[in-house]
């Protein structure tokens, strides 16, 4: 679909010559297709493979039980990555350590197997200092050096980072396969500390168009298959051996392909604001419908609307114990008839996504409360709570009450709503430029807390606001100290009113970058445990935060980094100040 006020410079391909059939023109003028084809032609030079394993220089040395020890190459090739994270907080939790030894075992020699066998004996200082140091040079590279560096990536860039898709170059997003390392994980995942394995030609499937120069597998090597399918916009895809997830290489966020993608989603939730109504008195209707599936269904919607749950998905046992709407279980909820003030209180508590807690009091509906108290009735711990429901009900329910209507529209509706709302609450135009950054990122919190993007306070975050508490201090310093020579030049006999003018100037100038520093103090404090990344590049309508910036005189850098610029360039040029979600 194209998007309208979207334009671009075709250029000619430096790849495989395109067909003559083929005709490069404006791409965001091209027919719409419906028949689910992405693409006509597709060509790229395939993915960029992790360096082999460099072995470490003899001198830096391995101890196991207090004597050196020379491992083998693999097993001191996933020895390093545990080298690498040593004074990491991964390697104090009992998980992870234990699922890096089952898995560092699976590498060694029969004879390193027999011998090694207790990780608490095992010393990886010295590798840990090597890598340390290895790290130090890195930073302290020359400018010739730097300079070396820069050049050989560009060129790399400009061989394996462009694909020719219909006539046009696109940048691809992601074309370097991450290197071999440990499995990390959000939260307290289960699988942390497992060894992701280096992905090999053998593990990749690439897509291209039948007419295109295939990629060629490094020499010696083969692909696992070449497929021509134009209905995906993938140009290769693998395995990964930790979570047995599908990984791709895809077109950059800034390719058409993408931009349309995102833009089709948010119209999407932009269409739910017309049928929102009349689903919320469906489902407030349901909740006294005499079967038993629709009341859950009916409230599992209540909870998927009002509290941005995702639905939630069936795992394997082996996986992280996350739950959604549709999964929560007896023990995830508690009923309080009166809690902290309020009425009809469901106390939630569950891993959500990427194992983050959700922890939530909420205050519900009592027709909600009442059928909660049915749910659990007769149910103890591990049992389910909708166990009338899963997720795929609730999205083939959803696609009946509005074209192209799944849980996660709600989500992406949801928050893209509460934005606009929090910025016509939080803006005044009076404001300055800082105050207005805070007063969006005041919204873009609400948003995150609505939809539970929590993080770990980061670790600099402590030395960054003593930073800037001292920066703070030594401008308030400057501010009494010009205020008192603005005073003694008043009560002096100094008649020359230019004096007068520079000092007042100088003195609003230093209050402007003390009222700067405060905000940025306020701002940086309140965020330490949200992270507004998520929703801003995911959920957010990025025409709201245009249309916003457009219309307060707010320089879109302040909003939107170069990357995400790149990202959201349609918005930016379809969005104009009038813009309403």
């Amino acid at each position: 679909m194209a998007i309208p006020g979207f334009f671009s410079t075709t250029v000619q391909t430096s790849l495989h010559r395109v067909p003559k059939r083929l005709h490069l023109t404006n791409r965001w003028e091209e027919e719409k297709r419906d028949d689910g084809v992405k693409w006509k032609y597709l060509e790229h030079k395939g993915p960029v493979f992790a360096p082999p394993y460099d072995p470490l220089p003899s001198h830096v040395k391995f101890m196991y039980d207090g004597k050196e020890m020379k491992l083998s190459q693999d097993a001191e090739e996933v020895a390093g990555f545990y080298a690498r994270m040593l004074e990491h907080d991964y390697t104090s939790k009992q998980a992870f350590n234990d699922n890096f030894f089952k898995d560092w075992r699976k590498t060694m020699t029969p004879h390193e197997r027999e011998r090694i066998t207790d990780l608490e004996k095992c010393n990886f200082r010295p590798m840990a200092a090597y890598f340390a140091e290895i790290a130090e040079q890195n930073r302290n590279r020359s400018k010739e050096e730097k300079a070396a560096l820069k050049a050989a990536n560009e060129q790399l860039t400009k061989e394996y980072g462009i694909c020719v898709i219909d006539g046009h170059k696109e940048k691809i997003g992601n074309f370097k396969i991450e290197p071999p390392g440990l499995f990390r994980g959000r939260g307290e995942h289960p699988k942390m500390g497992l060894v992701k394995r280096r992905v090999m030609p053998e593990d990749v499937i690439i897509n291209c168009s039948q007419d295109s120069k295939i990629p060629s597998p490094p020499p010696g090597r083969r692909w696992k298959e070449v497929r021509h399918d134009n209905t995906v916009s993938w140009l290769a895809s693998w395995v990964e051996n930790v979570q047995g997830q599908v990984k791709y290489i895809m077109l950059n966020p800034s390719s058409k392909l993408k931009g349309e993608k995102d833009w089709q989603k948010y119209e999407t939730a932009r269409r739910l604001l017309k049928h929102i109504d009349k689903i919320r008195d469906t489902y407030r209707d349901e909740w006294k419908s005499k079967e038993m599936r629709i009341r859950q269904r009916a409230v599992a919607m209540y909870f998927i609307d009002k509290l941005a749950l995702r639905a939630g998905n069936e795992k394997d046992d082996d996986q992280a114990d996350t739950v959604g709407c549709c999964s929560l279980r007896y023990e995830h909820i508690a009923l309080h008839k009166e809690l902290n003030g309020k009425e009809n209180v469901v106390v939630f508590d569950f891993l959500g996504k990427d194992s983050i807690r959700y922890y939530n009091e909420v205050e519900v509906e009592k027709r909600v409360f009442k059928n909660l108290e049915l749910f659990k009735e007769n149910k103890k711990p591990g049992d389910d709570l909708f166990d009338r429901l899963n997720t795929s009900v609730v999205n083939e329910y959803l696609k009946g009450l509005m074209d192209g209507l799944t849980a996660k529209v709600f989500r992406t509706f949801n928050a893209s709503y509460t934005l606009q709302k929090q910025l016509e609450e939080l803006t005044d135009p009076n404001m300055s430029v800082p105050e207005k950054l805070l007063a969006y990122n005041r919204a873009n919190r609400a948003v995150a807390i609505l939809c539970n993007h929590q993080r770990a306070v980061p670790k600099t975050h402590e030395k960054s606001m003593g930073n800037l508490k001292e920066k703070i201090r030594v401008k308030r310093e400057q501010v009494e100290q010009c205020q008192k020579e603005f005073k003694d030049l008043k009560k002096s006999n100094v008649r020359d009113p230019s004096a007068f003018d520079k000092k007042s100037k100088q003195l609003e100038r230093l209050k402007e970058q003390l009222k700067k520093l405060e905000l940025q103090e306020t701002d940086r404090d309140e965020n330490k445990t949200i992270a507004l990344g998520t929703s801003k590049l995911n959920y957010l309508d990025p025409r709201i935060s245009v249309a916003w910036c457009k219309k307060f005189g707010v320089p879109i850098e302040k909003i939107f980094n170069k990357t995400q610029r790149d990202k959201f360039r349609w918005a930016i040029d379809m969005a104009d100040e009038n813009y309403v979600f």
